[in-house]
């Protein structure tokens, strides 16, 4: 594997890159299973296959690079044991979640089968697709898309903060 290059390309944006690893996966629809995405440098990318030339933005500092699917089961444990090359900048994550108020989740049951169940069919639940992006170095990006309500419209939703935990692990597959 060839290490990273030192020269100087375009900043990572890591926004943009969620927004469109979010486009991305919100083309496929909704109910779709998790999936992680390695986040390569462009410019590297390009000089090691340059025959994607035609399907990259050269423009851009990062490209999405979709994997192949994670495991049935604890998403936790499957992302405990991911190790990335050196080559990779960053990844994302992309996974439907069920949003209560925060009325409601003080009423969840402690057992985690109980509350998936409980979250899924409480009248004010709504379904949404998060993505959670980070870089090797730190940076973190969050997209949040709720699933249309009444009104027929999604909404999407940014801020770094949107998913401590998942941001947290993702960027526990970068430590040795």
């Amino acid at each position: 594997m060839v290490a990273v290059s030192t020269e100087a390309g375009p900043a990572p944006d890591l926004p943009t890159t969620a927004r469109e690893v979010e486009e991305f996966v919100a083309a496929g629809g909704w109910d779709q299973p998790p999936q992680l995405f390695a986040l390569v440098p462009t410019d590297h990318l390009l000089r090691e296959q340059p025959d994607l030339a035609d399907r990259v933005d050269p423009a851009a500092a990062l490209t999405p690079i979709a994997q192949d699917a994670l495991p049935d089961g604890d998403l936790g444990a499957a992302l405990g044991v991911i190790m990335w090359p050196d080559a990779v900048a960053g990844c994302a994550l992309a996974q439907e979640i069920v949003m209560l108020p925060p009325e409601a989740e003080a009423e969840l049951p402690a057992d985690e089968d109980a509350a998936g169940e409980f979250a899924a069919s409480h009248p004010l639940a709504r379904e949404a697709r998060l993505v959670a992006a980070v870089l090797r170095d730190g940076g973190v990006a969050c997209v949040l898309r709720l699933r249309a309500g009444a009104d027929g419209v999604d909404e999407i939703v940014e801020h770094p903060g949107l998913a401590g935990n998942l941001s947290t692990a993702l960027l526990d597959t970068f430590r040795a």
